[in-house]
């Protein structure tokens, strides 16, 4: 009996050996599988640490002027005021630079306000991927630009410091926005451009409706000497 029952255990031994190598690998696997993932997690928290506008070099005693053209022709000529608000005119000139403006809309005009523009979702939600500080009086930093017709601005949430791509131009004045709102720019020309855009049919939420879309074709810079 003792030797049938050793006869059965030496049998079974080649099987409890592969079962367990088997085990093992499965193991080991998963922990390479969990150690990718981990890698994969670090190398997307640090791509998200370096998001951000590029620093455009503004040579001295030049002035950033910045050209819109418009799908349907039309031109609005714009001036920046670095030494206002240098956060808000490097973002603006690094986001042009990439060409994300090319083929965004104005997807908000209000006839007596301003139009809004640059949200790649085209419903006012969208971004840069990345957001800027604030500079205007009420978030600490000094900024004597008025919304006045004509003038550029960053859009932004009620956080003083989620400013990305969206900006405005004013229509008419609006000293109500003074103090908590980035003015950074002006137009120069075309603003009978700006009211051309603010002139047309919306619907919901101050959309143009289709087929009066608002189609920025593109932005491009240059430094002009002062």
């Amino acid at each position: 009996m003792k030797k049938k029952l050793r006869f059965v255990l030496l049998a079974m031994l080649p099987i409890l050996v592969f079962l367990a190598a088997c085990g093992q690998g499965e193991e080991e696997n998963t922990t390479t599988g969990g150690n990718d993932e981990q890698e994969e997690q670090q190398d997307v928290e640090e791509e998200g640490s370096e998001l951000g506008p590029k620093e455009v070099e503004i040579p001295e005693g030049t002035k950033p002027i910045v050209t819109m053209e418009m799908e349907n022709g039309g031109q609005v000529v714009m001036e920046l005021y670095p030494e206002i608000a240098p956060i808000s005119v490097n973002n603006f000139l690094s986001l042009i630079d990439e060409q994300f403006y090319d083929g965004l809309t104005f997807h908000r005009v209000i006839p007596g306000f301003m139009i809004q523009g640059g949200d790649p979702n085209g419903n006012g939600t969208g971004g840069p991927g990345y957001s800027i500080e604030g500079e205007f009086e009420s978030n600490g930093i000094d900024n004597d630009l008025q919304h006045e017709e004509g003038i550029l601005s960053m859009a932004r949430s009620g956080d003083p410091n989620s400013a990305g791509s969206q900006f405005f131009i004013m229509v008419e004045n609006a000293p109500h926005l003074d103090g908590d709102y980035a003015a950074f720019g002006k137009v120069i020309e075309g603003m009978d451009v700006v009211h051309e855009i603010v002139s047309v049919e919306t619907g919901q939420n101050d959309l143009p409706i289709a087929g009066n879309e608002q189609i920025i074709s593109s932005m491009t810079f240059e430094m002009i000497t002062e």
